[in-house]
């Protein structure tokens, strides 16, 4: 029981110095409102730069995902091609392996639907003859890049075929693009986490020679080195928090105000279009991470500058 009381009252003590030193670290801030703010914006602005970037990548890569979630491959027929010829690609697209399934559309269709969709119902009624050609639409067994190619080729030498279309083609060189915007996104991230911590540091080392003088007399009457640090750590960890903050509320709103554009576009093209919000364990990320970087921000100055502050 005497062992329990003690750790009680040393938990007791140690909550009680914790306390003290984010209601210290909350009342420097509440000193200079003003400055605080800049910083926080500051903070924000830079940090919103890479996670904005990121949902627009993520954006991306869900719309490319969605769309070509099964790749095909599109055979376009020569404009006159007859029906014999068409009967004759269709014979072989059954009797091939390599082919899972596929459909034909006729010119007609083609025609109908481009009509429907397209909005240009008054020229397409203009024009003298229909200029699509039939197509047949195919997916195939194996949806690996080499066999889809080689399937592609394949139907490109086939009599009265005109053009082959790989779909998915388009998707893999974005996706290509989107991984590499993921990794600069990630070292813009880190440039600027990097600068984050410089900026703590360097508001630390001026907090800390502002305050030389009263530190000295703190350690005087015997303050340890953990008790002087702890506002210090607090004001940075805090500082952070508020950039992360502003971080979020200029990544919400810009999401909310671009998708308000894109829902007319939506509506316009027929198409889902829509920039992804942050979920809430990112949202938890993006307050928590530039709060850890204060923190040790926080801690490399005052450590340094602290051990300098000596009583004369």
């Amino acid at each position: 029981p005497i062992y329990a009381r003690q750790r009680e009252q040393r938990m007791r003590a140690w909550l009680a110095a914790h306390r003290a030193g984010f209601i210290a670290a909350l009342a420097r801030i509440t000193l200079a409102p003003v400055g605080s703010a800049l910083n926080a914006l500051v903070i924000g602005i830079a940090l919103s730069l890479p996670v904005g970037l990121y949902l627009i990548i993520v954006s991306l890569q869900t719309a490319s995902h969605q769309m070509t979630s099964t790749p095909q491959i599109s055979a376009f027929m020569a404009l006159d091609a007859n029906r014999a010829e068409i009967a004759q690609i269709e014979s072989r697209l059954k009797q091939s392996s390599r082919v899972a399934t596929f459909r034909l559309v006729a010119k007609d269709q083609a025609l109908a639907e481009l009509k429907k969709s397209s909005g240009l119902a008054d020229v397409i009624e203009g024009l003298p003859q229909n200029p699509l050609p039939d197509a047949f639409v195919i997916e195939a067994t194996d949806t690996s890049p080499a066999a889809l190619e080689a399937l592609r080729d394949e139907i490109r030498q086939w009599p009265r075929v005109a053009h082959v279309q790989l779909d998915a083609q388009w998707a893999r060189r974005l996706d290509a693009c989107l991984r590499f915007a993921r990794v600069v996104a990630a070292m813009l991230g880190t440039l600027l986490g990097i600068a984050l911590v410089a900026v703590t540091f360097n508001t630390i080392r001026l907090q800390v020679i502002t305050r030389r003088e009263e530190i000295e007399v703190i350690k005087l009457i015997g303050a340890t080195d953990a008790f002087i640090q702890r506002p210090f750590l607090y004001f940075g960890a805090l500082q952070g928090l508020a950039g992360g903050a502003t971080a979020l509320l200029i990544v919400s709103a810009g999401a909310y105000l671009a998708n308000r554009g894109l829902g007319e576009l939506s509506h316009v093209y027929a198409a889902l279009l829509q920039l992804n919000t942050l979920s809430p364990g990112d949202s938890v990320a993006l307050l928590a991470t530039p709060a850890a970087l204060g923190w040790f921000g926080a801690w490399l100055s005052v450590s340094r500058h602290l051990a300098l502050v000596e009583p004369s």
